[in-house]
This record gives structure tokens, C-alpha cells and sequence, in this order.
């Protein structure tokens, strides 16, 4: 989904959102810290298999997809990080990784951690390692409609 795609999508669904340009960047931290956002806020879309179905699985750019607790909140059997080569196909106008974390406009099942829930905003890539959407959680939520339940990684070490 180019960026144009997204934001006429947005537009239509009357939902305020700002595009936040920055130098190319692959990782979550990388574009957090070249946009100035949290890596708490910046959330990264991570393509996860499980029972043998693409998802995607949403959480704050500082931590990771635990798979273990991914896989028992959703009650599956199996639970595996998806390669670029099983899912590349499914997002044809987005560079490989930047997909927006919106799996409705492309028939997959969305899990976000809820961690997400602690800040009013979220901000993701827009389909590019250049351009980013920030946006109300309270809009994501409603348009996206994810599952919500806890699987990040990386939070015992910030609570110590």
C-alpha cells in the first residue's frame, strides 16, 4: 500500500493523521530515533505464522514478538516468524517490511501487544522506510480492529 493509498483510505474514514517524512531507515529503533518518536510509541508490524496462517503481530518498536506468549493468547499450536519470501506477495505497493500495521485492507488478522494501549498515539511505517503515519490509538484501533493481548518481549528488563 503506497503511501498515497493509505492516506486516501484515512481520508475516507475521516481520521486525523499526520506524515512524518525522515532519511531511509530499516529498523523500528533506526526510524524512532530519525523521527524523534519514542521507541515506545513507534509501533512495528512483524509478520508471524501461526497454526500456518500469516498475522500480523503489532508491538512498540523497543521490544520484540514473543512467540510463546503470541501462540498461547491465541490459543494456536504453532507459532514461527514469517520470511520475507511468505509474505513479500501479500503487500505488492509496499517496500518489504514497511507494511502498515492495517491487516484488514489486506486479509490477515491483526494481534497487538497491549502495551500499545498506554500512549494516546501511534505512529508506523506508511509502506516506505521514508514515510511514517502518526495517528490516534483510539482511530487505529477502530479502523484496524485488532486483537489485543500481551506478547512483547522486552519489558522485564525495563521494569528492573
Amino acid at each position: 500500500m503506497a503511501l498515497a493509498s493509505l492516506t486516501e483510505y484515512l481520508d475516507a474514514q475521516k481520521v486525523a493523521y499526520l506524515v512524518i517524512s525522515h532519511s531511509p531507515a530499516y529498523t523500528a529503533q533506526g526510524i524512532a530515533g530519525l523521527a524523534h518518536i519514542s521507541g515506545r510509541e513507534l509501533a512495528k508490524t512483524v509478520m508471524v505464522k501461526l497454526d500456518g496462517q500469516l498475522v500480523m503481530a503489532v508491538v512498540p518498536a523497543k521490544y520484540h514478538v514473543d512467540l510463546v506468549s503470541l501462540r498461547r493468547g491465541t490459543n494456536a499450536k504453532t507459532a514461527s516468524l514469517a520470511t520475507e519470501d511468505e509474505f513479500r506477495d501479500r503487500f505488492p505497493q509496499c517496500e518489504t517490511g514497511a507494511m502498515p500495521p492495517f491487516g484488514n485492507l489486506y486479509g490477515l488478522p491483526v494481534y497487538a501487544d497491549d502495551s500499545l494501549e498506554d500512549d494516546k498515539e501511534i505512529a508506523f511505517n506508511a509502506g516506505t522506510h521514508r514515510e511514517l503515519i502518526r495517528m490516534a490509538w483510539e482511530d487505529y484501533k477502530r479502523l484496524a480492529q485488532p486483537t489485543i493481548i500481551r506478547f512483547a518481549a522486552g519489558r522485564a528488563a525495563e521494569a528492573a
